[in-house]
């Protein structure tokens, strides 16, 4: 019976190692089968180039052409107004608006630094009043030791 039982733990064992070989296989194809399926749909996918009009062309030429010319230093004069139709060279003229983006960095930036000032003032004088009112207090405990010494002088 010992002969029979190991074969069957032998044939036991077979069976499920053939059987995890096949569902590795089918693992394996499955994977494929889904790449494959991805790699078509990305190549069905075309994107399509946007179609640009000449006016639009020109109008971010202009501009592109308008902002290269300008540089930061350089105060932005505002145009009489004239009539309101808006063309092509118009956008040729200089800029109708004023960069103030290194303007608001800066302030930013001192501003922040005057709250830090100010911050840095109120703790350092939180920090002196605090260290007087503990001088005062260790003066308070030394005359309070030392009038219990002087009364336990006077008991003896």
């Amino acid at each position: 019976e010992e002969d029979l039982l190991s074969d069957v733990c032998r044939e036991v064992v077979e069976k499920w190692s053939e059987s995890q070989v096949v569902d590795a296989k089918e693992e394996k194809e499955d994977e494929i089968q889904a790449i494959a399926s991805m790699m078509e749909k990305q190549a069905r996918i075309v994107v399509k180039p946007k179609e640009v009009s000449q006016e639009e062309r020109q109008r971010k030429a202009a501009l592109l052409a308008q902002y290269a010319e300008v540089t930061d230093e350089e105060e932005y004069p505002f145009p009489e107004p004239v009539e309101t139709q808006c063309s092509l060279s118009a956008l040729n003229t200089p800029a109708l608006f004023r960069n103030t983006n290194v303007e608001d960095v800066l302030n930013a930036r001192k501003l922040e630094r005057e709250l830090l000032r100010d911050e840095f003032q109120k703790k350092k004088e939180q920090d002196k009043l605090q260290r007087e009112k503990d001088k005062l207090a260790k003066q308070e405990r030394k005359e309070k030791e030392k009038k219990r010494t002087q009364k336990g002088e006077r008991k003896r």
